[in-house]
C-alpha cells in the first residue's frame, strides 16, 4: 500500500480511502511548495502506512501519546514551581507554538500535520527547569567529557530516534526530525540564516519562527504577572510597532510572517516587524532571562541540584534507579566507556520533570528522621 493511488472508480471500496483522499486533498489545496505526505523521505524503518492516518499525522499522535510529551507539563518554562495556576509550564508552551504555527501555515497553505508534529515534539528534550537545566548538564557533562556538549535540540531527536518506547524510539518522518533539530535560535536575532541550523523544509522554519513569537509574548506576560517587569517599562518604540497588548503583538508579528512570506522559498519576518520583534527579544534578554532577579535567583540552586545529582550517578550508578542502568547490573554499567555511562546519565537527568528532579534530590541529600 506504500504507493497506492485512489482512481475515481474505487473511492467506496479502497481499504486505505480515507489516507489516500487525505492525501489525494493535500496534492490538490497545499501550495507547491509545501511537503505533501505522500511525497515524504520516508522513515528510517520501513512501516506500512495507515489506512486513515497519512504519514505526519501518525509522526503527530506518536508524539502525543509518548511519556516524554506528557512529562512537560511539569517541566519549567521561565519560572520554577510558580505557585499561580496560570504560568506557563513547557507544555502549554508547546501548545501555544503549535497554534500559532498552525495559523501561519494554514495561510501559507503549507502541511499543517507537519507543522503541528515538528511543535509537539521540538522542546521533547528539555530539561528540568528551563534553560537553566540546559546549562546545569551541559556543565555536568563537560567536567567527565570536557569535549561534549548538550543541547536541548539534539536531545529531543535522541528521544524520538533512540528513548522512547523502551529503546525503540518512535521511528518518525525525516521531515519531522529535521524540523526538531533545527528549531531552536539561541539568543541570534530572527530571520533566516544560511546554515546547517535551518530546517529544510517551510513547514520547520514555521516553527522556528513561531516558537520565538510564542515564547517571547507569553513570557512577556508572566514577567508582568510575577512582578519582574512592568508593563510600562517594555520598549516603547517596539510597542509602537507591534501593539500594546499581548494579543495585538501576536497579531502583528504572524501577520508579518505570512505576507512576508507569501509565494516565497523562505518563511521569514520582515521591516519594522522583524527589528522591533528583536529589540523586545534583546530586552528581555537582558531584563529577564539573563538577570538574576525573583524567579531567577532560584535558578542558580536548581543548577546545583541538577550537578549534584549528575556527579552523584556518575560516581556512585549503585545510588540510582534501575531504569538509568539499562537494565544492567551496577558491576556492568561500570564496566562500560565513560562516554556511555554518562549517556546514561544525561539521558536519565535531562528526562526529569522538576519535581522529580527535587524528589531525587531529598532522596540523597536530605537527612531522614530517625523513627523507632
Amino acid at each position: 500500500m506504500e504507493n497506492a493511488t485512489l482512481s475515481a472508480e474505487e473511492p467506496t471500496t479502497h481499504p486505505h480511502r480515507f489516507r489516500l483522499l487525505s492525501e489525494r486533498r493535500e496534492n490538490e489545496l497545499l501550495a507547491p511548495t509545501a511537503i505533501k505526505s505522500s511525497r515524504s523521505a520516508g522513515r528510517a524503518v520501513y512501516e506500512e502506512q495507515d489506512p486513515l492516518r497519512t504519514v505526519f499525522q501518525r509522526d503527530r499522535d506518536r508524539i502525543l501519546h509518548s511519556k516524554a510529551f506528557r512529562r512537560l507539563k511539569h517541566k519549567t518554562q521561565v519560572f520554577i514551581d510558580p505557585e499561580a495556576d496560570h504560568y506557563r509550564t513547557r507544555l502549554t508552551h508547546t501548545l501555544e507554538v503549535a497554534q500559532i504555527a498552525r495559523t501561519i501555515a494554514r495561510a501559507l497553505r503549507l502541511n499543517e500535520d507537519l507543522t503541528e508534529a515538528i511543535c509537539l515534539a521540538h522542546d521533547l528534550g528539555h530539561t528540568p527547569f528551563g534553560h537553566g537545566g540546559e546549562e546545569a548538564i551541559d556543565e555536568a557533562l563537560r567536567s567527565y567529557l570536557p569535549n561534549s556538549s548538550f543541547r536541548h535540540y539534539e536531545q529531543s531527536l535522541r528521544i524520538v530516534d533512540v528513548i522512547e518506547r523502551n529503546g525503540q524510539g518512535l521511528n518518525l518522518t525525516w521531515e519531522v526530525r529535521d524540523g526538531i533539530l533545527g528549531h531552536s535560535k539561541g539568543g541570534k536575532d530572527l530571520g533566516i540564516v544560511q546554515g546547517t541550523d535551518i530546517p529544510e523544509t517551510l513547514e520547520g522554519m514555521v516553527v522556528r519562527i513561531a516558537d520565538r513569537i510564542a515564547y517571547l509574548n507569553h513570557d512577556i506576560d508572566d514577567s508582568v504577572r510575577a512582578g519582574i517587569l512592568d508593563e510600562a517599562d517594555l520598549p516603547e518604540d517596539a510597542l509602537n510597532v507591534l501593539g500594546h497588548s499581548h494579543s495585538r503583538r501576536i497579531t502583528s508579528m504572524v501577520m508579518n510572517v505570512v505576507l512576508s512570506s507569501e509565494g516565497s522559498a523562505e518563511v521569514r519576518m520582515t521591516g519594522e516587524i522583524l527589528a522591533a520583534t528583536n529589540v523586545l527579544k534583546d530586552y528581555m534578554y537582558e531584563n529577564v532571562y539573563l538577570v538574576d532577579r525573583r524567579g531567577n535567583v532560584e535558578m542558580s540552586k536548581a543548577k546545583a541540584l541538577l550537578q549534584q545529582l549528575f556527579k552523584l550517578y556518575m560516581d556512585h550508578p549503585s545510588l540510582a534507579p534501575q531504569s538509568m542502568l539499562g537494565g544492567l547490573d551496577v558491576d556492568d554499567f561500570e564496566e562500560l566507556s565513560l562516554e556511555t555511562r554518562a549517556q546514561h546519565v544525561t539521558d536519565f537527568i535531562a528526562g526529569m520533570t522538576d519535581r522529580y528532579a527535587a524528589q531525587k534530590f531529598r532522596e540523597h541529600f536530605f537527612p531522614m528522621a530517625w523513627t523507632s
